[in-house]
Formats: structure tokens, sequence, C-alpha cells
């Protein structure tokens, strides 16, 4: 993927909407990986994404609120609740880029077995916590159920400057409309709109993670590539609406 194609990228906004949320106060760390390194561990039928030779593995760290479905108001309690992803980038045959999800941490457990269930997700309940101090977001989690109950993550970031105009990589990781997940014997995209991030660059602050490595990344011990912050965007999912 080059970088004219990625700044000429447009959103593709889904038929209606079959789910509604929105995600706050995300931290977004990045590593540059080998390609060849994250293929196996995509569903069959998509590739790494790429850009300048490498692609991308991600935690994410945020706050889900309010889930409701075909137009309903946010369920209450359930519906809001501490969430950290491991992503990584595809693109299919189609040419939809997406996010593949590694593992989803989330603080309760009945969305997390609706989604264990329904889409064949890898949600984890975990014990969570987010918690705000001026500029500083620190992130918490550890796993509850289903094992390894030593996966953890602690982070710890400063909200810094906002970003004008998103640099590639920036654009790259933050800019997908969709997900690729294998479900009831098939490769599926789901996809999903909502507006462009708001992006501010942050500075890392502290990391202790070890979820990367239970999702079949280990040895990723460096410090990020890119570290971002975004204060949040409303999301739906939903079918594609169809090109007239």
């Amino acid at each position: 993927m080059d970088v004219e194609e990625i700044t000429a990228e447009t959103v593709r906004p889904v038929a209606r909407a079959v789910l509604g949320q929105r995600w706050t106060d995300l931290a977004f760390l990045h590593w540059a990986v080998d390609p060849d390194r994250v293929a196996p561990l995509l569903p069959a039928g998509t590739v790494p994404d790429v850009i300048d030779g490498v692609t991308y593995a991600g935690v994410i760290g945020f706050r889900m609120e309010g889930i409701g479905f075909l137009g309903s108001p946010g369920v209450p309690y359930l519906g809001t609740f501490c969430e950290t992803n491991v992503r990584l980038y595809s693109v299919d045959a189609q040419g939809r880029r997406a996010v593949v999800f590694r593992s989803l941490e989330a603080e309760r457990l009945v969305p997390v077995l609706v989604a264990r269930v329904s889409l064949q997700l890898p949600y984890m309940w975990a014990r969570m916590r987010m918690t705000r101090t001026g500029d500083e977001i620190a992130y918490v989690s550890r796993r509850r159920w289903p094992g390894p109950r030593t996966a953890t993550n602690r982070m710890r970031i400063r909200v810094g400057a906002p970003i004008g105009t998103p640099g590639p990589v920036e654009h790259f990781v933050t800019a997908r409309w969709g997900l690729h997940t294998r479900a009831w014997g098939r490769t599926r995209h789901l996809a999903n709109e909502h507006p462009r991030w708001p992006l501010h660059r942050a500075e890392l602050l502290d990391l202790d993670d070890s979820l990367l490595a239970a999702a079949g990344l280990p040895g990723i011990s460096t410090p990020p590539d890119s570290v971002l912050y975004s204060p949040g965007v409303p999301v739906i999912f939903g079918p594609h609406r169809r090109a007239r």
C-alpha cells in the first residue's frame, strides 16, 4: 500500500446501523513488524497490509460507551466498559483494508460471551481500570477468562498536541473501516463507519505488557514506533452501502 493510496482512501459508509457505540480516550501503541511474521496469524483469504515494506502490531486501550442495537439507546451498565485490544492489519482480495483482532480484553462478561458466540471474536474477560489525571491517562488490564491469566497490560501516556494532518503511518494504523474475522467456517468482513480520527501526539510514560506475547507475538519489547491518542469517535456497524 503506497502513500497515494492511503491518502486517497475514503470512508465507505454502511447502509444501515446494526450496532452503535462510542470509543473514547484511546491510546494507540504500534510496533513495525515483518509481514512474514504476522501472515500466519491472519484469517484465510487475507494478507498483511503493508506500508514501506512493513506492517504493524498494535495495542489499543480505550473506553467503550453506549453500545446499542438497531438505533436504540445504549444498554445501561453492560454497554459501557474498558477494553484493550491487540490487533494486526489486513487486506483481502477485494482490496478491503481492515483490522484483525488477536485478542480483545473487556471488563464486562456478558458482552464477552455474546461476541465470542455470535461472531467468534477472541474476546477475553478481564479486570480493568482506566484513570485520567490532567493530561496523563493510565490503562490497566489483567485477564480473568479464558487463560492465560498471566496476560496483563499496564500502560500510561501523556496526551500531547493535536495532529492537523496525519502522516502516512498515523493514517495507516487508524483509518480502518472494517474488520476481518474467521467465523462459522469462513472469513468475514464486518464494516463500520465513523468520522476520521481526531488525533494527538502522545508520550509513553510506562508500559508493562504480556498481551502481545499471549496473542502470538512474543519478543516485542522495544519502545513502540508510534504512540497516539484520540478523544474518540462515534461508530456504527452494519452492511456496506451498495454502489449505485
